[in-house]
């Protein structure tokens, strides 16, 4: 069932397409759609029927521009699902760095972790005629039929961090099984026997991964997982509220893998703020290694990400199926290495059992 938020399923028309099946100007179809009175009522009223009919879409970007004497811009767009957080900056970063090097521009939205703003971006991206997206997808995103749109319709797409599993398309992302499978492992040497793991919903490819090295690390090291220390929790406010019930167990963990530094630093607020000492009591490793790592006291042990990497390898899938470097339905994976970074909130490392 169409929405109506829905893009054309149909390959891109355009007024050259409309002219000729009425058998008038492009001019006319252009004076048609901006209800020219040069153009007769009963025309004018056909023309845009058959434009509705068959999703045409007016090159905005390109009609501001055919008025001066500015070449057409090459202009990449990139959906962030947030601006406020380090490793989507850092990836935009390195969007951008490779866009400017090879002359294109960025214009960049925010989904704000919604689907349907999400879907509204793609939209007013595709009307501008955007020549392709970069995109990592909203928490809050079950339905990927806008993106399987965009694709059919021609416009290259490349995801970052967060892939669409239900869309065959370019993505680059981190090696986030080694990532979480290391950090856990340097938690286990340092000699945690009772690590918690907090992490993001399952719907999402990234936290499977993270979960899934979290989990095979312990059972490399004959541990068991213990479902009593697995949360769902990806920000510092709700582990500030979640990690008090864990730390006042009989057994609390003495090791804590979190999905992201600010989850990481809300359980070492935490911690601290109920008398625990960190590293003697409690170890906490995060996954990022933005800012906040080095400034939380003591400093944070963590997954450096390489969000510049990232966003460099994105904008190269991008650019190069733009200009015919590689074929537009190729599909790329590529997998950024992550980078334990040992700080202060794990001790030095064990031997003994």
């Amino acid at each position: 069932m169409t929405t109506k938020n829905d893009m054309a399923d149909k390959p891109t028309m355009t007024m050259k397409d409309i002219a000729r099946e009425f058998g008038i100007s492009v001019a006319t179809v252009s004076r048609a759609l901006s209800n020219s009175p040069r153009i007769s009522i009963e025309k004018r009223e056909a023309i845009q029927r058959y434009a509705r009919e068959h999703n045409f879409v007016p090159n905005t970007l390109a009609e501001s521009l055919r008025h001066s004497k500015v070449k057409p811009l090459k202009i990449i767009g990139v959906i962030l699902p947030e601006m406020v957080h380090y490793y989507f900056m850092s990836i935009l970063a390195g969007i951008e760095e490779e866009a400017v090097k090879r002359g294109y521009r960025v214009m960049v939205a925010q989904s704000n972790e919604e689907y349907e703003r999400e879907v509204r971006i793609c939209k007013s991206f595709y009307e501008n005629r955007v020549c392709g997206i970069i995109v990592s997808q909203a928490k809050d995103t079950r339905d990927y039929k806008h993106f399987q749109q965009l694709i059919d319709q021609g416009l290259p797409l490349v995801f970052y961090d967060r892939i669409c599993t239900g869309v065959d398309a370019s993505r680059v992302v981190v090696d986030d099984y080694m990532g979480a499978y290391n950090a856990v492992t340097h938690l286990i040497e340092c000699g945690c026997k009772r690590i918690a793991f907090f992490g993001s919903p399952m719907s999402l490819e990234i936290s499977k991964n993270r979960y899934n090295g979290y989990k095979d690390a312990l059972l490399k090291h004959g541990m068991t997982v213990d479902e009593r220390y697995m949360r769902f929790c990806d920000n510092r406010a709700d582990a500030e509220e979640i990690a008090p019930e864990l730390l006042e167990m009989d057994d609390r963990p003495d090791g804590f893998f979190a999905v992201n530094d600010d989850t990481a630093i809300g359980i070492l607020y935490t911690a601290k703020h109920m008398g625990l000492r960190v590293p003697e009591d409690v170890q906490i490793c995060g996954f990022t290694n933005g800012d906040r790592a080095k400034a939380s006291d003591p400093m944070l042990t963590t997954v450096e990400q390489r969000g510049r990497k990232v966003g460099g390898q994105a904008a190269d899938i991008l650019i190069n199926k733009v200009e015919g470097l590689s074929p537009k339905d190729k599909v790329e994976r590529r997998i950024v290495k992550t980078r334990l970074v040992v700080r202060g909130t794990t001790r030095e490392m064990k031997n003994e059992e």
